[in-house]
């Protein structure tokens, strides 16, 4: 068990913990909407797709977009994860990002679907 993100206090008083696959997913979820510069140790982690939501809608965005989420992932999870498919699509102050990927550890694939304008 992994320490679930956002960090919280399970109904036990104890830390929330989530399974391998969710921490992956949480971990995803990091590097989606951590801006550069956000973290003290790690002044380059994330890839700050929350920063492009007001930017110039159109597929000159969604391309760059997708370009920035493939590397950050690969940099940030190649060790845990490999991206299968990668989708990246800009719409009224919403960017959703649908990630298909494949946990190294177990070989399971997963679909997910991270919203900028929706928190868990």
């Amino acid at each position: 068990m992994d320490v679930g993100f956002p960090f919280g206090i399970a109904g036990t008083g104890r830390t929330r913990l989530t399974g391998p696959e969710d921490h992956v997913r949480d971990m995803v979820e990091q590097v989606l909407f951590t801006s550069p510069g956000e973290r003290v140790n790690r002044p380059d982690f994330g890839c700050g797709l929350l920063d492009l939501v007001f930017e110039l809608n159109g597929p000159d965005l969604a391309a760059a977009l997708r370009v920035t989420v493939q590397g950050a992932l690969h940099r940030w999870l190649g060790d845990v994860i490999a991206v299968r498919s990668l989708d990246v699509t800009a719409g009224e102050a919403v960017l959703r990002v649908e990630l298909c990927y494949v946990l190294l550890a177990t070989g399971g694939v997963r679909t997910e679907t991270f919203d900028s304008g929706v928190t868990r």
